[in-house]
């Protein structure tokens, strides 16, 4: 099994689609990394040589922010927006969509479960 920035890939994966299970690293950027070190895309990940193991390893940790550097990265992006307190940082601190959506339908992922407010009474009981 290839253990690649601190990730176990799928052993019977092609490693084109192993290597997205990386944070950071989705389809195109995969076929750029295997295009650089010259691995084919259609190698299964148990089928790896050891240098061609070290290649790609080498070119993730030279070239791109992957896993927790790149979590870190925008978790640090976030909370400057909050403390400066810009308009997309008080969405974020309110739990809002934060890119323009709609909120009076819709928005359910960000605001989660419906919280149903009770209807006001007009006369006496």
């Amino acid at each position: 099994m290839a253990r690649i920035a601190g990730v176990d890939l799928p052993k019977k994966e092609r490693i084109e689609i192993g290597l997205t299970r990386i944070f950071g690293i989705g389809r195109s950027l995969s076929r750029k990394i295997l295009d650089e070190s010259g691995v084919n895309p259609d190698t299964r990940v148990k089928d790896l040589r050891d240098d061609e193991i070290v290649k790609i390893r080498t070119i993730i940790d030279r070239d791109y922010k992957v896993e927790g550097e790149l979590k870190r990265e925008i978790s640090m992006n976030v909370k400057r927006l909050m403390d400066i307190g810009c308009y997309r940082g008080l969405r974020h601190r309110m739990g809002l969509p934060v890119r323009g959506q709609r909120t009076r339908t819709n928005a359910r992922t960000r605001k989660g479960p419906k919280k149903t407010v009770g209807g006001k009474r007009k006369g006496g009981k």
